[in-house]
């Protein structure tokens, strides 16, 4: 069944990162009084390539749901259509238009909210963004509002270098008023210049898992669910979120389950 197009103007695009080709997008939905979309959901955008053919391309929207607009996070592919047709100012200006369908995927918070733990690589991130601004909005009729409710946040955020982590600002200044979001970046090829975390991602989930075990006086692994429970009635204390390459996430899955973690509580998104 065809899904219904909408079409989306770009009200504004900036290069967030030069070294990466890294590009935040603004759209506006004018067709629509209202977007309603859950945090952590994608779009896929629709266009035609130059030999005729139609192509699409699935993108998290990086934003939490605000009327009739949404999102994106989107790095330049060197040989990839659909980045570049995005990303070129002579094939998208301010004010010109894509074709979008939408909200699509499961890659949301799950409800209560609990103590979690964000884990992104990349433009990974832009679900993250989503999910910080839903927890804590700063704007809106909503503007204020603690939906964490005093819960734990971590995010922990892997790059390469130190400029390629996207909406840094905006992250540590969160991290400054709230005190129950953490911010932890962390570089694998970081210069000497950077005196944050260094390393994989990983590592740093599991130093976050032990010491909260250990402050709550839990025990490693932590025993397996009541086998009479329905898939559906699992409840956690606490989930982890995932958004990156494979490797990656199957890294990070990998390291959770060894802590005795069930499957359920690990939400995953792959792009690649």
């Amino acid at each position: 069944m065809a899904r219904e197009l909408q079409t989306a103007r770009l009200a504004r695009k900036i290069c967030i990162s030069e070294p990466a080709q890294c590009y935040h997008f603004d759209f506006v939905l004018e067709d629509l009084d209202s977007f309603p979309f859950a945090s952590g959901q994608f779009i896929s955008a629709v266009a035609s390539d130059p030999r005729g053919k139609q192509q699409t391309r699935a993108y998290s929207i990086a934003s939490a749901a605000n009327a009739n607009r949404f999102e994106l996070c989107v790095n330049r592919v060197p040989e990839g259509f659909f980045s570049n047709h995005l990303a070129d100012l002579t094939d998208l200006p301010p004010g010109g238009t894509i074709q979008v369908h939408g909200p699509h995927g499961h890659f949301v918070l799950r409800q209560p909210i609990t103590d979690s733990i964000f884990v992104a690589t990349g433009t990974g991130i832009a679900p993250m963004r989503g999910f910080t601004q839903w927890l804590f909005p700063e704007t809106g009729p909503d503007a204020g509002l603690d939906r964490s409710e005093g819960k734990e946040i971590w995010l922990v955020y892997g790059t390469r270098h130190e400029s390629e982590l996207y909406y840094r600002e905006e992250f540590e200044a969160l991290a400054a008023r709230r005190p129950n979001f953490h911010y932890l970046p962390t570089l694998s090829r970081g210069d000497e210049s950077w005196k944050g975390l260094r390393g994989y991602v990983q590592d740093h989930v599991a130093r976050i898992v032990e010491e909260r075990a250990a402050r709550l006086g839990q025990t490693l692994p932590a025993p397996p669910p009541d086998p009479t429970l329905l898939p559906a009635e699992l409840k956690f204390d606490i989930y982890a979120y995932i958004c990156g390459l494979n490797n990656m996430v199957a890294g990070v899955r990998e390291k959770l389950t060894s802590y005795g973690w069930h499957r359920k509580q690990i939400v995953f998104e792959r792009y690649d």
